[in-house]
């Protein structure tokens, strides 16, 4: 039996594919109709991307294939979904990320506001969390955190090193002058306890057997400890395992917060964007990046700070002298302060390809916010956008990371000779197509791009007009009841899904059920799409939280226990964002014109 169960167990992906169409064909079969056709689609795509089952980019292409058999859409008119206006701002986001990523300019930025924040462990971990999200907003979440994390272990490991030289040296100094009232040590006698062998710098990593890539356990010590000696040392091991895994927790948690600030932050905000443009075109460019940051951005901020009082409150104490290192030891700060700069000074000096970057990415930002502030007309408005929104935010991204090909990577020079005597070559400019071939995530736009054909599929087929009706009687119920539930509802399935299927799957639904009962569609699919990032709680919700978990400190319990609260303060404080400024942002409080949509747009 247990044999046969195992089998089963390995098997399962294959047993899923296959089994999945079969159990749910009697839908389109006894139910008919293209409604039922378009759920059957959905309904196996969603069981594919929860199970993954087969890749998500794959199962993001069975809308291609289903639809036209089923006669639910033209194979042309699907395949359209998936190089919309928003894939292009995906695109142009990512080619920006690409380039920052492949000069280490994220590097130099993260490394340079750590210099700035110091060591202290209250404002290392502020300096980590904030450092994290600023390049979250631009770069991958996992790029952020797998570079950070590298980062935060060798600043730790310095400190942990550096506290037990000062112990080493304290108990040598007592071991001279002779033995003291508890040390255990008689008078005038060596402390044996701390001859170091010449090959071990420090007593981390003597007595101590690594841990992989984290704080050193399990003491291997080859001589015999006084009692003070070993308490010491497992009250500081103790101390700095408690404290890497609170640094572990804010990096990745950082990440996925900060993710959340901008449009191109992370693909659950740009589904959002794709979602709301299909199923309701005239809705004014109402989501864009202006307004997203404006929204967003606060709250990010705000949901930072709150992460990082609960990290401190569970991993670091509410000792204020202790944590902001008032009178503390001051040798082990400058020796960690050192690692960093040290790290710093790799990097040598900004080249002119890193200048290049940085003054591209400011001016892309600068066009994206000014393109159409809100408050006055905006650039594209005067210059293209008179009649017609001819220039999007994704227009502005694909201009400027089309420069990332042209511009060189050094200064021109004219004439000159290489070291071998032969002339100088060109230089190259700053991305060529291997690199962004190779770092680009091409399976996030397959994937999108199926959500779009799901949703324009939905509409089509008459799918979400029937939705809305079956979910009307929800009209009866608080808006901001059904915010928050909905919300709660989205935090929890994001734990078992990737946050791109899960915005893909709910937020047509969510769309249809908001019409059907005259409420602004923004309410419900603004919070759910950031709740969808919320995935604080288990090592396979989310890559960052992966990242820091394979770093071997971590045990699923103690991301569970702190990943907990943050989704539940997630949901409160996007709730209420949602119902202040995003409210007077957005005027969530009425039913807007655009989102009366009462026949299906032709393409």
């Amino acid at each position: 039996m247990v044999v046969c169960l195992t089998g089963l167990w390995r098997y399962r992906n294959y047993l899923v594919i296959f089994l999945t169409p079969l159990l749910i064909l009697p839908l389109p079969i006894i139910v008919g109709g293209p409604e039922a056709s378009c759920g059957y689609v959905i309904i196996l795509t969603a069981l594919y991307w929860c199970t993954e089952c087969m890749p998500l980019a794959v199962t993001g292409l069975l809308p291609v294939i289903l639809f036209p058999m089923m006669g639910i859409m033209e194979s042309s008119e699907v395949c359209t979904q998936y190089m919309k206006d928003s894939n292009m701002l995906f695109v142009g986001g990512l080619l920006m990320a690409t380039a920052v990523e492949h000069w280490n300019l994220h590097k130099r930025i993260a490394l340079r506001v750590l210099l700035l924040v110091g060591v202290k462990p209250a404002l290392l971990m502020m300096g980590f969390m904030g450092t994290t999200a600023f390049l979250s907003m631009w770069i991958g979440n996992t790029a952020s955190t797998a570079m950070m994390l590298p980062i935060s272990n060798a600043v730790l490991k310095q400190l942990c090193d550096t506290e037990a030289q000062a112990e080493e040296r304290e108990m040598d100094l007592i071991s001279l002058r002779g033995a003291g009232p508890g040390t255990g040590i008689p008078k005038g006698q060596d402390n044996q306890a701390f001859d170091m062998d010449d090959a071990c710098t420090t007593e981390c990593t003597k007595d101590v057997k690594p841990m992989k890539n984290g704080i050193q356990l399990e003491p291997e010590s080859e001589v015999e400890e006084s009692p003070e000696a070993r308490e010491r040392r497992l009250k500081r091991e103790a101390k700095y395992l408690k404290l890497d895994k609170g640094m572990s927790l804010s990096v990745c948690y950082a990440a996925s917060i900060g993710g959340t600030a901008t449009l191109t932050g992370t693909a659950p905000n740009l589904i959002l964007k794709g979602q709301v443009d299909e199923l309701f075109p005239g809705n004014g460019d109402i989501i864009n990046f202006a307004s997203w940051f404006g929204f967003s951005f606060p709250n990010m901020v705000l949901m930072l700070i709150i992460s990082w009082l609960w990290l401190q409150f569970m991993y670091l104490g509410c000792n204020m002298k202790k944590l902001f290192g008032c009178g503390m030891n001051k040798d082990g700060d400058k020796e960690a302060y050192g690692v960093i700069k040290n790290e710093y000074k790799k990097l040598g000096s900004v080249s002119f390809a890193e200048g290049c970057i940085l003054v591209l990415f400011v001016l892309l930002v600068l066009l994206w916010f000014t393109r159409e502030p809100g408050f006055m007309p905006g650039w594209a408005a005067v210059l293209f956008n008179k009649d017609k929104p001819y220039v999007t935010d994704g227009t502005v991204a694909m201009l400027m990371s089309t420069l990332f090909f042209v511009i060189p990577s050094q200064l021109p020079r004219c004439g000159g000779y290489s070291e071998d005597g032969k002339p100088l070559k060109a230089p190259p400019t700053l991305l060529n197509w291997d690199v962004v071939h190779k770092k680009m995530p091409w399976n996030i736009l397959l994937l999108v791009g199926g959500g779009f054909a799901l949703a324009r599929g939905s509409e089509t087929s008459g799918l979400s007009q029937w939705l809305g009706e079956s979910l009307a009687p929800l009209q009866s119920i608080p808006p901001v009841a059904i915010s928050f539930l909905l919300s709660l509802l989205i935090a929890t399935f994001t734990e078992c899904s990737s946050n791109v299927a899960t915005t893909t799957l709910f937020l047509p639904i969510l769309a249809s059920m908001a019409v059907a009962i005259k409420l602004h569609p923004l309410y419900v699919m603004l919070p759910c799409t950031i709740c969808a990032s919320l995935a604080f709680m288990l090592p396979v919700a989310t890559p960052p939280n992966a990242i820091a978990f394979s770093y071997g400190n971590l045990k699923v319990m103690d991301m569970a226990k702190a990943g907990f609260v943050l989704n539940i303060i997630g949901v409160i404080t996007i709730n209420i964002a949602l119902n202040t400024w995003g409210t007077a942002m957005f005027n969530l409080n009425t039913f807007p014109d655009w989102a009366n949509v009462t026949t299906i747009p032709t393409p």
